[in-house]
């Protein structure tokens, strides 16, 4: 295994770093004050499509897509967009869950989708969501998906709920990706379809937003409850044919998941900084909070976290490159459950050094902390994976890796 960054790598990440530097960690009160003067508003704010024209013109676009970089390539200017998670994504192109749709249609879509929905996506003319989760079954067990997908002649007609359908409150939102049932009664891994249904289709009805702890998402399109009511798209419309659901939702979530541990380790480093910070110009009981010796074993765990997880990261990319998703799974499942957690708890250390401060809106510390405790649940709660990840190691046989 080699991880040594190639002169790609090195050129992006530096290109990727100075653009944060002097285009978005200055925009962060911009975009504070935008939402703060429209506050009923859902959508992408001017000062994020500013970022996008000036990273589009200096190369720093799309560059999740394999066609651009390497899953090890991307890994290190994934992290970096992660140290500011409302505005360097976005600002790339590069964000969630446009990334993981864009990549289905790469993958899965026919030359008629490509050009209708994945060329829009690709120059950030359009938003979109993806609609898998129910509030009314166990969508961590997919195989339970309620939504029904019945073909009618030239049509299918699709009804049910979903939920935490990211992205559906904004107005730019222009395509839902839907899982749903084509069979209930076919094999397991086989019931499910995804069709592609445009937002202003007839019956589609976005119910409410939700929030995470509070913190609604507003400026991205936040997470939406949807109904669907006898809703009606071309056949043509359907991903891969029916009862590919299951195999699709696979193919995306894999690249997800560790899309979401890059972009979590660099909130990490971002909360590492501003403990350093804190902590060397703050004063307790007469000396700084860096001489407490509490303060410097949190300090030393978070550093010993990072570092160790990141490698499990690299390793994870590196797999994902040579021998693909599939055989990559064990990793793959490894930093889903493993990053999260880890970066929950140096979060968490993070607001305590702060005090009352770290829980305010004026530290960006609570609101990453919702985000990493959001990821223990998003793209499959870290039970099932550990379950997953438990059998697959035991069956492998005493002795063996």
């Amino acid at each position: 295994m080699d991880f040594a960054p190639d002169a790609v790598t090195v050129d992006i990440v530096a290109r990727a770093q100075r653009f944060l530097d002097e285009h978005v960690y200055p925009a962060e009160p911009v975009l504070e004050a935008e939402l703060a003067a429209t506050p009923t508003e859902w959508g992408t704010r001017p000062v994020v499509r500013h970022l996008q024209q000036l990273a589009s013109e200096q190369g720093l676009w799309n560059l999740f897509l394999p066609s651009v970089l390497s899953t090890l390539q991307y890994a290190p200017v994934a992290e970096l967009t992660g140290r500011s998670p409302r505005l360097a994504p976005a600002a790339f192109n590069c964000a969630a869950p446009d990334t993981g749709n864009m990549e289905l249609l790469t993958e899965f879509g026919t030359p008629e989708q490509k050009e209708e929905w994945l060329e829009p996506l690709l120059d950030a003319e359009i938003r979109s969501a993806f609609c898998m989760t129910e509030p009314d079954v166990a969508s961590s067990d997919a195989s339970q998906i309620a939504t029904r997908i019945v073909r009618d002649g030239d049509e299918y007609v699709i009804t049910g709920r979903k939920w935490w359908s990211t992205g559906a409150m904004n107005p730019d939102c222009a395509l839902l990706v839907v899982m749903g049932a084509t069979d209930p009664t076919a094999e397991r891994h086989r019931r499910q379809s995804m069709v592609l249904v445009p937002r202003d289709t007839p019956g589609v009805r976005i119910v409410r937003p939700l929030t995470v702890f509070g913190y609604d998402d507003r400026d991205h399109g936040g997470h939406a409850e949807i109904l669907f009511e006898d809703v009606r798209v071309p056949v043509g419309n359907i991903l891969a044919g029916e009862g590919q659901g299951f195999a699709i939702a696979q193919a995306r979530l894999g690249p997800g998941r560790i899309h979401h541990c890059m972009r979590s380790l660099g909130m990490a480093e971002r909360a590492m900084d501003l403990v350093v910070e804190r902590a060397t110009s703050r004063i307790a009981f007469g000396k700084p909070l860096a001489d407490q010796g509490v303060v410097r074993e949190w300090v030393a765990e978070s550093r010993l976290q990072v570092e160790a997880l990141r490698l499990l990261v690299l390793k994870t990319a590196w797999l994902m490159d040579t021998v693909g998703n599939r055989a990559a799974m064990t990793e793959i499942q490894a930093i889903k459950i493993a990053v999260p957690r880890a970066v929950q708890q140096i979060l968490d250390r993070a607001i305590q050094l702060f005090g009352a401060a770290g829980l305010s809106g004026d530290q960006p510390l609570a609101e990453m902390f919702a985000a990493a405790r959001a990821l223990r649940l998003a793209d499959g709660p870290d039970e099932v994976h550990l379950a997953s990840l438990g059998r697959a190691q035991l069956s492998k046989g005493k002795g063996n890796r």
